[in-house]
């Protein structure tokens, strides 16, 4: 079963967001999401200053399987990336929801995170994929 943290928001996408302390919103793949890919050879983030739109491309992760695009839960702007992506990916199957972040992103609006899934709605999409 994935494991699905209470205090984060989530898109049927299978991205995942937590508001930070700063105002910023950190974004990464769901556990569901790393389990599905496999173990991950390459990840690229966006740059730094990039414009995001919910919903779009924004990233790509790449397996021993398949390659695939992440998509923004949010609109807004990235701020930073985490570069310890680029020589270690797998972080993300190790650590999806800590160390394997993979952008920080000023929100376009103070309710960018309201049209998210809940851990408990994100739940129920999972059960209904049958994951």
């Amino acid at each position: 079963m994935s494991q699905v943290i209470a205090d984060l928001k989530y898109a049927k996408s299978h991205e995942w967001a937590r508001l930070l302390p700063s105002g910023l919103v950190e974004i990464g793949i769901t556990d569901h999401a790393q389990h599905a890919l496999g173990d991950l050879v390459f990840v690229e983030v966006p740059e730094a200053g990039r414009a995001l739109e919910a919903g779009a491309a924004c990233a790509v992760v790449e397996s021993v399987k398949a390659a695939s695009d992440v998509y923004a839960p949010i609109a807004g702007t990235v701020v930073e990336c985490n570069a310890e992506l680029a020589s270690t990916p797998e972080l993300i199957n190790q650590d999806c929801y800590g160390k394997g972040w993979m952008i920080r992103v000023k929100p376009a609006s103070a309710s960018a995170l309201e049209g998210l899934l809940s851990a408990e709605a994100y739940s129920a999409v999972l059960a209904a994929e049958g994951g």
